[in-house]
């Protein structure tokens, strides 16, 4: 009898041992895939940080992952890997799947283990707009200039950036910029329809791209030793872009940003290739038409590439770059063959990128502005060229880079 009780217990702890819990099989595929747009404050809808968060949305969790809706990802994962790739395995479902079907064990947590960073989870400044801004029901695409003083006291070098809306269905993008003159302040509130300004458009800028937020952009974290700059006493300026809406609404969006703790050697650049730079001008794509567009931008200096950023708005259809050298060597840089207009990200690569001087970036990007396009905004087709509506359209390639140092491709981070 003795035996027998001993087999029992035996078998009774290989069992439970062997059942999936949240803590042990469940959360570190959480944090893994989902952590990075899903904690609180962030650019999701919801935190799943915890337990509690992940099991009362288990079957939606599980559905979302399960058609491939989530975790959204559109580059091709063959044509060039990112670090901030956003998929989950078939092996982690599963997991997810049994977890669930065996009655979503909560397990014990790990005192080693950390769900979360703390450093990159809690930001060391966060920047709201100054005052709710009112969003007209007038059914009508909004523009809007807003001054966000820093109040910094000394130069600060920025190793990660974040943009997070206050409304997020009304949002459509925000490009954020640096003022350091104090002379764009009254630009603050102002519509980019409002005659006055072209005055303030004459100010150079300290930097006309620190972050570009669209739907789908999480934060962006910069390579050790590297950040983006931002002087004492700078102002962001806010391009924002709201929506049409029939129902009137607010915004009170914030851009969270978080300082480098060691000390900053290097500093980050932007690079925009815009429609201007398209080779096969002009750019407008006519009715039932599908039209691709080129770009081929030469590369003057050694540079490493940190991260690209595609934006095309509701008729693109394809987008891939990629760099050929001046030894004839080809380096992949984004291919999209699905573009979603309402998820874009930056997308950052595994390691940096070297493009020595004499290079040349080549860009194809493909729009279908045909009747069997189900998101082309206009039925019947029309012309449509460029334009910062989302019913107009753009071409975009934004590059975050270094100025080049050996050693460069082998950084770890």
């Amino acid at each position: 009898m003795r035996l027998i009780l001993l087999l029992l217990g035996s078998f009774w702890s290989f069992s439970c041992a062997g059942q999936l819990n949240f803590y042990r099989d469940v959360s570190p595929i959480i944090e893994k895939r989902c952590l990075h747009c899903h904690y609180e404050g962030g650019v999701a809808p919801f935190s799943l940080k915890d337990y509690q968060d992940v099991a009362k949305r288990a079957y939606f969790i599980l559905h979302v992952i399960n058609t491939g809706y989530m975790p959204p990802w559109y580059a091709d994962r063959n044509f060039q890997s990112y670090r901030n790739e956003q998929y989950i395995a078939p092996e982690e479902v599963r997991v997810i799947r049994e977890w669930i079907q065996s009655g979503m064990i909560k397990g014990v947590p790990s005192e080693s283990r950390v769900i979360e960073k703390p450093e990159l989870m809690k930001p060391d400044l966060t920047l709201s707009m100054t005052s709710p801004y009112q969003i007209s029901g007038q059914s009508v695409e909004d523009y809007r200039f807003f001054v966000v003083p820093t109040g910094l006291k000394n130069d600060m070098f920025l190793s990660s950036i974040e943009f997070i809306p206050g409304n997020r269905q009304q949002t459509h993008h925000c490009r954020v910029m640096v003022d350091t003159t104090g002379d764009i302040r009254g630009i603050d509130g102002m519509s980019e329809l409002d005659s006055r300004i072209s005055q303030f458009q004459k100010i150079p800028l300290a930097d006309e791209f620190l972050y570009g937020w669209v739907p789908g952009n999480a934060r962006i974290v910069f390579p050790p030793g590297t950040g983006k700059k931002i002087s004492k006493n700078a102002d962001l300026i806010l391009n924002m872009h709201y929506s049409p809406t029939s129902i009137p609404q607010s915004d009170q969006s914030k851009v969270n940003l978080y300082f480098a703790k060691s000390p900053v050697r290097r500093e980050v650049k932007t690079l925009a290739l815009r429609e201007n730079d398209i080779v096969n001008q002009p750019f407008g794509i006519e009715s039932e038409h599908i039209s691709v567009f080129f770009m081929n931008y030469p590369i003057t200096k050694d540079i490493s590439l940190i991260s690209v950023m595609p934006h095309m708005h509701l008729i693109g259809k394809s987008f891939i770059a990629y760099a050929i050298t001046p030894a004839d060597t080809q380096i992949p840089l984004i291919k999209i063959d699905n573009w979603d207009f309402n998820w874009q990200s930056s997308y950052q690569f595994k390691n940096l990128i070297h493009l020595p001087a004499g290079s040349r970036i080549l860009v194809q990007a493909t729009y279908d502005n045909t009747s069997e396009n189900p998101e082309n905004p206009n039925q019947p087709p029309k012309k449509i060229g460029y334009g910062w509506n989302s019913t107009d359209e753009m071409c975009n390639l934004i590059i975050y880079y270094l100025d080049y140092q050996p050693g460069d491709e082998s950084l770890e981070y």
